[in-house]
């Protein structure tokens, strides 16, 4: 195929994928990016001296990285040391109260017969066999389709038809499904919590979240030298392939002629001419007008009502004692649908809120304390509110009391620094990533139909594409990578059809 030029808008995970699988076909690519840096959501903050990951903690869905370096003529060892985690996380409700997953079955399910009893150990085995049907009932007709919608979803999952979808539960929300799976409303509470990996609410997200659990188990992965490194390799490797990227560079406009795009204009009015283009920004800001009246009808207007969860989040560099941290911890709220209920209803900081911590210097199970300062990410959910209302210092500082204070209760002190922390509220996730809200999930997951109202690849124009995680199949590193691979396999496609 003869080199013609695509341009990207957006250096994150769906962006950095598209321009590398583009380049593996001879399509000379430019990306540009209004950041100094590659990555989008994958972040680092520099906290008293110390990196640490301020965006996703882990992978998940290896394969689907292999396949990307695969396709690239190398292979995901040679650029990056993944390390897999035994142990998936642990949950605590109290100081007496403590849960660790594993990524063993068996392990974990010894672990739940120990917290709650034998009977809530069969049920979890029972729930980890249903959380897998779902997962491999959806993983080919909608994961890697490119754009599935009700109708070819029924169709492809086999001759069953609708029947052969109820056992996935689509029109059931996971919290109430959690609630037959288990008597323990601990561990209802546990694996509702999958919903916030998509950004939402587990009152109101549908039970065929429950595959995330199956995902978790297949492996999970941390990376040597943080989870940036991941958009660096790419990074490197797309450079290397002759992709061309442009830093601090902001897309102005694309520029449509004839009902086609054409180009890409630039904020300093440099224009560069493009057969195609993929916007691998948040779909919001294309309905917004942010990249031109052009193209604002290209999709479909994004109600603010049906936006995902937004973070509160501290980046900590701070000596810990008491309670065992592992790498991954939650501390629960205890009234967890109150916490939801202030968010996504009240458009308030959660007054219960559950938090997480990623305690990046541990590794294993027996890691000890650090002696020393040790490198904190704490989280809590919050309303995706952020270019309406800007939460105010005592508004933060009292969520920030209220999320101490439960990690205090359940064993665990962090003698702070002012000058060792980092705060980043939702107005500023807004201004990361404009027209969201500082919502980090695209559309929240509400509703059976959430998940097929995420605009595709293609949109209403020609040559016009879309990437990252507010498109299909949805939220997460390895959604926004294989939403990357599908808007260049569009483009790809519809460039050989013009032939």
């Amino acid at each position: 195929m003869p080199k013609q030029l695509v341009a990207v808008v957006g250096a994150g995970m769906g962006g950095l994928v598209s321009a590398l699988s583009l380049a593996n076909h001879g399509i000379e690519v430019t990306v540009v990016e209004r950041g100094s840096n590659p990555g989008g959501k994958i972040r680092q903050q520099t906290i008293a001296g110390l990196p640490i990951d301020v965006g996703p903690t882990v992978l998940t869905m290896r394969s689907v990285f292999e396949e990307i370096f695969a396709a690239a003529g190398t292979s995901l060892s040679e650029h990056l040391t993944l390390k897999p985690q035994k142990t998936l996380a642990r949950h605590a409700w109290s100081s007496d109260e403590t849960l660790d997953l594993h990524a063993d079955l068996d392990h974990s399910a010894e672990a739940i017969g120990a917290f709650a009893g034998p009977a809530e150990a069969r049920r979890y085995r029972q729930f980890c066999q249903r959380a897998q049907r779902v997962y491999e009932t959806l993983e080919d007709p909608f994961m890697y389709s490119s754009r599935p919608n009700p109708f070819t979803l029924v169709k492809r999952v086999g001759r069953n038809g609708l029947g052969g979808l109820a056992h996935i539960k689509p029109f059931t929300s996971l919290w109430r499904a959690l609630g037959k799976e288990f008597r323990d409303p601990r561990l209802q509470q546990l694996f509702g919590r999958y919903a916030t990996y998509m950004g939402s609410s587990p009152f109101s997200a549908p039970a065929t979240l429950m595959l995330i659990a199956h995902v978790e188990r297949t492996g999970v992965w941390t990376v040597e030298g943080g989870m940036y490194q991941i958009a660096q390799a790419l990074y490197r490797l797309a450079q290397s392939r002759g992709v061309k990227f442009r830093f601090a560079t902001e897309a102005k406009q694309v520029i449509v002629r004839r009902g086609r795009v054409v180009g890409l204009e630039l904020l300093g009015g440099e224009n560069i001419e493009a057969e195609a283009v993929i916007i691998n920004a948040d779909a919001a800001a294309v309905a917004d007008g942010h990249f031109g009246a052009d193209i604002r009808h290209a999709v479909p207007a994004f109600p603010h009502a049906n936006r995902s969860l937004s973070a509160l989040t501290w980046a900590v560099v701070a000596n810990t004692e008491g309670f065992q941290l592992l790498r991954h911890t939650v501390f629960f709220s205890a009234d967890y649908a109150s916490e939801f209920k202030d968010i996504f209803s009240n458009k308030r900081l959660p007054q219960t809120p559950t938090v997480y911590v990623c305690a990046q210097d541990r590794e294993g199970i027996n890691t000890p304390t650090p002696s020393t300062p040790e490198r904190l990410f704490c989280l809590v959910n919050a309303p995706p509110t952020g270019d309406k209302h800007t939460f105010d210092q005592a508004e933060i500082e009292s969520c920030r009391q209220r999320a101490f204070d439960l990690m205090q209760r359940c064993g665990l002190n962090i003698a702070m620094d002012a000058d060792a922390v980092e705060t980043t509220a939702p107005d500023q996730f807004n201004r990361l990533f404009p027209a969201t809200g500082g919502a980090l999930y695209g559309p929240a997951s509400h509703g059976w139909r959430a998940s097929f109202r995420r605009p595709g690849s293609r949109t209403g124009i020609a040559g016009l594409y879309l990437a990252g995680g507010s498109t299909h199949p949805g939220a997460g590193i390895p959604m926004a990578a294989l939403s990357g691979s599908q808007a260049a396999a569009a483009v790809l496609q519809d460039m050989e059809s013009l032939k």
